[in-house]
């Protein structure tokens, strides 16, 4: 059996769904350089603090850390710059309504390689938690996990 290139690992931003309620989802394609896709393959990323913005017709991931690939020389890369994300005009337009009507932010909730190899990222346009919506959210996450206990229990 042939073995296939190493699985490069999933960078996830694990802070999304603890102070915001995602409310859509897209898969958009990252215009990379060299040093980037390596320092990926190798999992030297974060995506805390991370969101994207839209300038003109153009969406961008801003704040995402792609650590400097080490064997990369002078090619070498900034780690915090922004990158264009790769999305077709009429979405960008439609998720740019969005943020400016409803006060909404769009966020990366991770960043992969699809089965072609090509660098995807899965933004969402989420609504950000206040501290009661968190405590509630804790609360009833606690009420379940007790309540599986005792149906285990009970059996």
């Amino acid at each position: 059996m042939a073995k296939g290139p190493p699985a490069a690992p999933r960078i996830i931003n694990r802070k999304v769904r603890y102070n915001f309620e995602v409310l859509e989802k897209l898969e958009a394609g990252l215009a990379l350089t060299g040093s980037e896709v390596k320092s990926l393959r190798a999992g030297k990323a974060s995506l805390d603090e991370a969101y994207a913005m839209v300038r003109g017709q153009e969406m961008f991931l801003v704040d995402c850390h792609i650590s400097p690939y080490p064997m990369a020389g002078y090619a070498q890369h900034a780690p915090t710059r922004p990158r264009k994300l790769l999305l077709h005009r009429r979405q960008i337009l439609k998720w740019q309504a969005r943020v400016t009507q409803r006060g909404l932010t769009i966020v990366p909730l991770e960043i992969y390689f699809n089965p072609r190899g090509l660098a995807k990222v899965c933004i969402a346009l989420a609504r950000g938690k206040t501290h009661a919506d968190k405590r509630a959210e804790i609360r009833k996450r606690d009420d379940r996990r007790e309540m599986d206990r005792e149906a285990r229990r009970r059996r």
